[in-house]
């Protein structure tokens, strides 16, 4: 959720440099936004077109960089502040010195957060309210949050490094917390691009959360090594949340795994 900035209620991608301590933009969203096109990466190739002094730099300040979106990850034109406002040069826009502003105040924000983490984490309960989610919900999926944390800190303590090993041991606590894998579970809800566990209900959050911080707790205590140890604590993990899950389905006659989400009217009618 934080690397997705609003700008006038549309969305701008972006991905933090570590090395560098200054945020990337996807230059194709800073476009769309900027010339209202409907097909920005033809309006970029046109802007090259016309701007000889802009095509010959491109390369050395646009760089192809991955980018973490709602729908994973994604390989991407992007520049830093430097950058698009050299962009924004070539664009006859009406929004470009707003634009200019609300750039600067997103760079200082990111210092302020990484000075106080508690700033971002107001700011992803701002960003959930902005989306219409109600307060109780937010509060579980802040939970939610906290939680994934602890567990990632904990397989990186254990030798679990890469990403993709991440999104295994997910699928594993996953499938033996509701019977599905993540991508099985997107697939039942109807959603795509969008984060699975922002389209939770609150028993979906409460066993998701469970599963993972049963696995935090057996990882803890029993310390494997590696993904392949790893793989066995998170489906014991798992089955701790899939066996509760279970229990309260056979009390009250009704699936906890649902198909309801958080999708606007217009996207739900239209699946």
């Amino acid at each position: 959720m934080g690397n997705i900035k609003l700008f006038e209620d549309k969305q701008v991608r972006s991905t933090w440099s570590e090395a560098e301590e200054k945020w990337y933009f996807v230059v194709e969203d800073v476009v769309a936004i900027l010339t209202d096109s409907r097909d920005p990466k033809q309006y970029i190739k046109r802007l090259r077109q016309r701007d000889d002094e802009l095509s010959k730099g491109w390369v050395q300040f646009v760089p192809t960089l991955t980018v973490e979106t709602m729908g994973g990850k994604q390989r991407m034109n992007c520049a830093d502040l430097k950058g698009i406002f050299r962009i924004i040069q070539s664009i006859p826009s009406p929004k470009a010195e707003p634009f200019k502003r609300w750039l600067a105040q997103v760079g200082s924000e990111r210092i302020e957060e990484i000075e106080n983490p508690e700033i971002a984490t107001q700011r992803t309960r701002e960003l959930y309210k902005l989306k219409g989610y109600p307060d109780d919900w937010i509060e579980k999926r802040m939970r939610s949050i906290a939680i994934r944390e602890e567990l990632t800190d904990e397989w990186k303590n254990h030798g679990v490094k890469e990403k993709v090993e991440y999104a295994i041991l997910t699928a594993e606590i996953s499938k033996a917390t509701f019977g599905l894998t993540p991508s099985e579970y997107k697939q039942f809800k109807g959603i795509k691009s969008q984060n699975l566990r922002d389209h939770f209900n609150d028993l979906e959050l409460i066993f998701s959360m469970l599963g993972e911080a049963s696995t935090t707790a057996i990882v803890r205590t029993q310390n494997p090594k590696g993904l392949v140890q790893n793989k066995q604590a998170a489906r014991q993990g798992g089955k701790i949340a899939g066996d509760a899950r279970k229990a309260l389905e056979l009390k009250t006659g009704e699936s906890v795994v649902s198909e309801n989400n958080f999708l606007p009217e217009k996207k739900k009618l239209k699946k």
